[in-house]
């Protein structure tokens, strides 16, 4: 149900920065969704369909893409990737070291839209 808000905020987004008088209408929005988010696609795409109701984006299609989970190790500064499996396991692919920054992969961020 945390997709609810989140979506409302990218509609508020869109229709703020879509350019007043000069678009007709919203037809894609393209997002970047971290694997770590939670946020579940299908459930995106269903509350922005229905809050966009009556909207220059009513019927806009979402483009997900999944930014993939990135740390930093602390010790070698070497920046990796890490399936959600591994996380429990996580450790530094160069050095091994077990102490790490996320970098990316919770976030979520509005890329572009497509307008006519």
């Amino acid at each position: 149900m945390h997709e609810l808000p989140v979506t409302e905020s990218i509609l508020n987004i869109v229709l703020r920065h879509a350019p007043a008088g000069s678009v007709n209408r919203i037809v894609r929005i393209f997002l970047e969704v971290g694997e770590l988010s939670e946020l579940e696609d299908e459930w995106i795409q269903r509350y922005f369909d229905y809050l966009s109701k009556g909207t220059i984006a009513e019927k806009a299609e979402l483009v997900i893409h999944r930014i993939p989970i990135t740390f930093q190790c602390d010790a070698c500064a070497n920046v990796f990737e890490i399936t959600r499996d591994a996380l429990q396991d996580m450790h530094c692919s160069e050095c091994g070291g077990t102490e790490c920054k996320l970098v990316s992969g919770k976030g979520y961020y509005i890329k572009n839209m497509e307008v006519i």
